[in-house]
């Protein structure tokens, strides 16, 4: 199974809760050269075998997002020593299998009450990780038609949300210091490469900044992008 027919399989399964999942991180990326706006380049777009899909901790998402996964073939894997554990949602046995996983934004302290890491939330049947700086992602997401048209294998076309890129770049100007140095070469990369998929759109990407992003940071924050 290539990732183009895993990514369809995951589309499908979380139909009933399109409206409220973003996609971010890679395939986020990767989905953003089929958007109006971009010049897509000569060269194929970064690689990624796992699919980030952020939510808001308050959404709606009624039902049960785990049940749907495991009927179309996903299976459970956990992770580390949170409660509830990291959870992978895994199409493939080996290494390089594709796998989802959920993210939500983190806020206060990331410590609970009784001293342990605020690090896992339980929602719809699936867990979610929680991530500093996730709230970006989620706000002005992208609208990105998906189908046969663009190569991936769906019985019709579908809209999936995807983080805008000026919050893509804007995020991982953020989280630069916490990543490792590896990580950030890769994060430099996917700055340049969506900087020159929408060269021709820079002014749309600044307004983005202006009116829909940098309102919701503080003053402190927001001086940091900038300085990064």
């Amino acid at each position: 199974m290539n990732d183009l027919t895993a990514f369809a399989r995951l589309v499908q399964a979380i139909e009933p809760w399109r409206a409220h999942l973003v996609l971010v991180g890679g395939w986020a990326h990767r989905l953003h050269r089929f958007h109006p706006l971009a010049n897509a380049p000569g060269y194929a777009p970064l690689i990624t075998k796992d699919t980030d899909l952020a939510f808001d901790i308050d959404a709606p998402l009624d039902g049960d997002i785990r049940a749907a996964l495991l009927k179309s073939g996903f299976t459970e894997e956990f992770g580390g020593e949170h409660k509830p554990p990291v959870t992978h949602y895994s199409l493939g046995e080996d290494d390089a299998g594709f796998y989802a996983e959920f993210l939500t934004p983190l806020h206060g302290s990331g410590t609970k009450r009784n001293g342990a890491p605020d690090a896992t939330v339980s929602r719809a049947g699936i867990t979610a990780q929680k991530l500093r700086h996730l709230d970006i992602l989620l706000v002005a997401p992208w609208v990105v038609k998906l189908g046969p048209a663009q190569g991936i294998p769906l019985p019709k076309a579908a809209d999936v949300l995807v983080a805008n890129p000026t919050a893509f770049i804007v995020q991982k100007l953020l989280i630069q210091k916490d990543r490792s140095p590896a990580k950030r070469a890769q994060d430099v990369l996917y700055i340049h490469d969506t900087l020159e998929l929408f060269g021709a759109a820079l002014p749309d990407l600044e307004s983005l900044w202006a009116t829909s992003i940098r309102p919701t940071l503080s003053a402190r924050t927001a001086r940091g992008v900038t300085t990064a």
